[in-house]
């Protein structure tokens, strides 16, 4: 049996021919096909490619609508040349859509490459397209000259594994694992699938309101995704290759991570950009964007406002709680056509009832679509949100009958449904309520929570109460340090209340009155659930009954406590009292 070649992983990148001198570390204006046979055999360890689609961007100078047969004859040409001055160990990567990416496969594997990896780099914030589904991926293939001496640092680009994050298992290896071979933006938009600690590369396309968008490139790469190819396939000190520069991200990565670097480009306007960029550059300094996957795409607080946040966000996180997720805005550009799509289909109604009511906000965005918006639901609706709070929508008649508030007494039925629901949401994604409403998907998530805990109502129901239940809380004076959590009248009776076993007394026997109460684990005395209502029967029947307690707040009758007091009704303090306990006793199902 013929014995299997031993593969040699990271030997020395010795070019067999040096670069003449005064070409590296610099852009070069022209074809790129021209400058590469001008450079000799085996003189450059790593080349990074992202060609043109031929799919008709609108590039400074370059066509980008070729014949097909034509396109892959430039592509098969470039690529021979690559081939060519490629060290024997020198390794390729290629960017390139769906529309040839099999095509310049085989032209790769044609001029002699070997393919190691071929990577799907997805991406949920895609490029929108009319008559198909919307782009939101790329591939990237990972070519070596040969198959058995190449270039490939594992543990520099290597991430933490299950065993790691999940088990702590002693036998896990400590510099973690190599990456999987699908790169997602956000694991967060898989609700029932990945999530930010799995072993996947995360990387956000570079829009524009990106803090490390060049701004006069529209094809821009991020500098981590590039700053792991760099890492994991050269050396300190070698050579990176770039023929199509643009936006001289790949040199811009090269150079802080102390490569040599050369690019060449069609266009003098981007030759020239890209050097200036290159010049305010220095080594070692930090790659733009987050190196941890679960902050892959920037914050608001990165550049816009991320608004208002106190009560909006859970008092603890549960042991699964994620970090944030990445918020967008839209390119300020689009705020006229913005506003126009509101005027069209608000129906007199505000901008919280057009985003809380589906029906309003799947009308919102038709009209978006007509008017060829770009970005997401959740971009296009906090946009929306913005234009509102600079004042930018107080030309636009709102009927005020439109926004007709539940009453508390109709609140009382559902009410802790949305605040338990809001909880849970904003413990998986840890989001603010304006977030939440705003992305159709964890709104979704949000309606079908509130129905387990309190069915029978619409999801504009359990919507409204969450925004009267934040502005109650909000209301809430904050208290001084000095001033004691029970100094709201009649809560200085709360720890000496009665704690009534649920397993005693049947959940109808609570009196019909006003009352604050707080479901109590019996063995630790711990609150996991405080309320206030205005009829506290009818309250813990709702909430508690009918086996709810085994199935929604994992406990049982045998080991749940009811501890409550009965408090004047009084519609000014809604929610006062409960909240000044909230301040005292932490819970895990209140917001």
């Amino acid at each position: 049996m013929p014995q299997q070649p031993k593969i040699v992983v990271n030997p020395p990148s010795t070019p067999m021919h040096p670069i003449p001198d005064g070409m590296i570390d610099a852009i070069h204006h022209g074809d790129c096909v021209s400058y590469l046979r001008s450079l000799p055999e085996a003189c450059v360890p790593l080349a990074f490619a992202d060609p043109p689609f031929n799919i008709g961007y609108d590039y400074d100078v370059y066509d980008d609508s070729l014949e097909t047969d034509k396109y892959l004859s430039w592509c098969q040409s470039w690529i021979s040349e690559l081939y060519r001055v490629l060290i024997p160990t020198g390794t390729f990567w290629l960017a390139i859509g769906d529309e040839y990416a099999a095509e310049l496969k085989i032209a790769s594997q044609k001029a002699g490459f070997h393919c190691r990896s071929w990577v799907v780099w997805y991406y949920t914030f895609g490029v929108h397209c009319k008559s198909k589904f919307t782009r939101s991926h790329a591939h990237l293939f990972h070519f070596v000259k040969d198959p058995n001496r190449f270039t490939f640092h594992a543990d520099a680009v290597a991430v933490p594994s299950a065993r790691q994050l999940v088990y702590a298992d002693a036998r896990a290896n400590p510099k973690g694992r190599i990456p999987d071979d699908t790169w997602i933006l956000r694991p967060q938009d898989c609700f029932d699938g990945l999530k930010p600690n799995e072993d996947t590369w995360y990387f956000p396309r570079v829009n524009g309101t990106f803090k490390e968008r060049a701004g006069f490139h529209g094809c821009q790469m991020p500098e981590q995704l590039l700053g792991r190819i760099i890492r994991s396939c050269s050396n300190p000190d070698d050579v990176v290759l770039d023929p199509f520069s643009g936006s001289a991200t790949t040199l811009a990565v090269a150079k802080k991570l102390g490569r040599h670097f050369l690019g060449f480009d069609l266009s003098q306007e981007y030759v020239a950009l890209g050097t200036e960029r290159l010049s305010r550059i220095a080594v070692g300094q930090p790659l733009e964007g987050a190196v941890d996957p679960k902050a892959s795409a920037p914050a608001t607080h990165q550049g816009k406002q991320r608004g208002e946040k106190s009560a909006s966000k859970p008092r603890s996180k549960s042991k699964g709680a994620t970090e944030s997720l990445p918020l967008f805005d839209l390119v300020a550009d689009q705020d006229e056509l913005l506003l126009e799509a509101f005027e069209a289909s608000h129906r007199g109604a505000s901008v919280d009832r057009l985003i809380l009511d589906s029906i309003l906000n799947e009308d919102f965005h038709r009209a978006c679509d007509r008017l060829k918006i770009e970005g997401s639901h959740e971009q296009r609706n906090r946009t929306l949100l913005r234009l509102r709070k600079s004042g930018r929508l107080l030309h636009i008649d709102v009927d005020s009958e439109q926004v007709v508030a539940p009453k508390w007494s109709e609140l009382d039925l559902y009410l802790f449904a949305s605040e338990i629901a809001w909880r849970r949401v904003a413990d998986r994604y840890s989001v603010d309520l304006v977030e939440l409403f705003c992305d159709v998907r964890l709104a979704s998530q949000f309606d079908a929570f509130a129905a387990r805990y309190s069915p029978g109502f619409t999801p504009l129901e359990y919507r409204w109460g969450t925004l009267m239940l934040q502005e109650a809380i909000r209301s809430v004076p904050r208290l001084d340090q000095d001033t004691p959590w029970d100094a709201e009248p009649g809560l200085q009776r709360w720890e000496s209340a009665q704690a009534i076993p649920l397993s005693d007394v049947p959940t109808h026997s609570f009196p019909a009155s006003p009352a604050v109460y707080a479901l109590e684990d019996q063995a630790t005395e711990q609150a996991l659930y405080i309320g206030e209502t205005g009829n506290l029967s009818l309250r813990i029947e709702r909430q508690f009954g009918d086996g709810k307690l085994s199935t929604l707040y994992d406990t049982s009758p045998e080991r749940a406590n009811i501890r409550f007091l009965t408090i004047p009704s009084d519609p000014s303090r809604n929610q006062w009292r409960r909240t000044m306990l909230l301040e005292r006793f932490p819970t895990n199902w209140n917001v």
